[in-house]
């Protein structure tokens, strides 16, 4: 009997949790169950997802990607700059922070595959190189319109309103940012679970010795995975700086952690028990959901924190026990 409700909690219980929570809230509070405040709730955990699905695909592959916070830093300071400093088009302002967040994948890449070190101490390594790059390169200083730099000239441009929509503009009540993370979690499921490139991914994380002698090409699978993170990092990074409509150094400081949060948390999502993007979006929901309903009580901020790491240690407690019972 013990057993088998571990097994059910382990299948059901953060849906049973979030259903829960959200029953909770919307007695409690009159307005937390309306259409406007739970698309508000995605719309606040679009960034984080975003950055979770890289984190996501670089355990899929057995590693862990560090650096995934300093680049939503690096990129969200890069994007307002090259409006704010630089005045340029629209394209540019999108794919320039995107080659840089699959630049960072390279090198983390370069890093542990080729050089073999190990992923921890790699991307702990390429974090602090990133960090002092972003902020080196602002001078310190958060980019916004027209902003003073130190000899007394103003910078000459401002964000491009059309930029901004992708973090502040809505289609049909729902937020733009909120539709492109839908597309963004149903694509990667697709690709993950029915193409072949997917399951390579999974075989490589599971026995990389193994896929190597079933003929999967292991160092491309790992560099693309890493490749992949970096990208998605880049693209929360992108929507963070129109979402704030500035450059804001280190906004990516708090995500890496928030990220890891959801990723764990979704280990347990329908009894996974490993890195899936479905679970990865379920647990950033959750943790959404959360700190929406506390605020809304008016539950001081700094409490949020151990809100969060208590559901993470009841997540990872039953998901590593039942995972361990197993296996014996």
């Amino acid at each position: 009997m013990k057993d088998k409700s571990l097994d059910f909690a382990f299948r059901y219980g953060a849906i049973i949790v979030i259903i829960g929570v959200i029953a909770f809230f919307g007695i409690k509070l009159p307005y937390f169950f309306t259409y406007s405040n739970l698309t508000d709730i995605l719309g606040s955990i679009s960034i984080v997802t975003f950055v979770a699905i890289g984190v996501t695909l670089s355990l899929i592959v057995d590693g862990f990607d560090l650096s995934v916070g300093a680049t939503v830093s690096l990129t969200t300071v890069v994007t307002a700059s090259l409006m704010i400093w630089y005045q340029q088009p629209l394209a540019i302002v999108i794919i320039v922070p995107l080659i840089i967040g699959a630049v960072i994948g390279l090198l983390n890449a370069l890093l542990i595959v080729k050089l073999r070190i190990p992923d921890l101490l790699a991307t702990l390594a390429t974090m602090y190189i990133i960090g002092g790059i972003h902020k080196t390169y602002a001078q310190g200083y958060t980019i916004y319109n027209h902003m003073q730099f130190p000899d007394g000239s103003k910078a000459a441009g401002e964000m491009d309103p059309t930029f901004l929509l992708i973090g502040q503009g809505k289609w049909l009540g729902m937020p733009i940012s909120v539709i492109m993370l839908l597309i963004a979690v149903i694509s990667v499921h697709i690709f993950l679970t029915y193409t072949k490139y997917g399951r390579q991914m999974y075989i490589t994380g599971g026995n990389e010795e193994a896929a190597r002698l079933s003929g999967i090409k292991v160092k491309k699978v790992r560099t693309l995975a890493y490749v992949a993170a970096g990208v998605f990092a880049a693209i929360g990074g992108i929507i963070y700086a129109s979402k704030v409509g500035s450059g804001q150094i280190d906004a990516g400081s708090p995500l890496l952690m928030e990220s890891v949060a959801a990723v764990f948390v979704g280990f347990s999502v329908f009894g996974a028990g490993k890195p899936n993007v479905i679970g990865t979006f379920i647990g950033s929901v959750l943790i959404g959901v959360l700190v929406n309903g506390l605020t809304m009580m008016n539950v001081q901020y700094f409490t949020h924190d151990i809100v969060k790491g208590g559901v993470l240690m009841l997540a990872l407690a039953v998901t590593f026990y039942v995972l361990n019972r197993n296996r014996t």
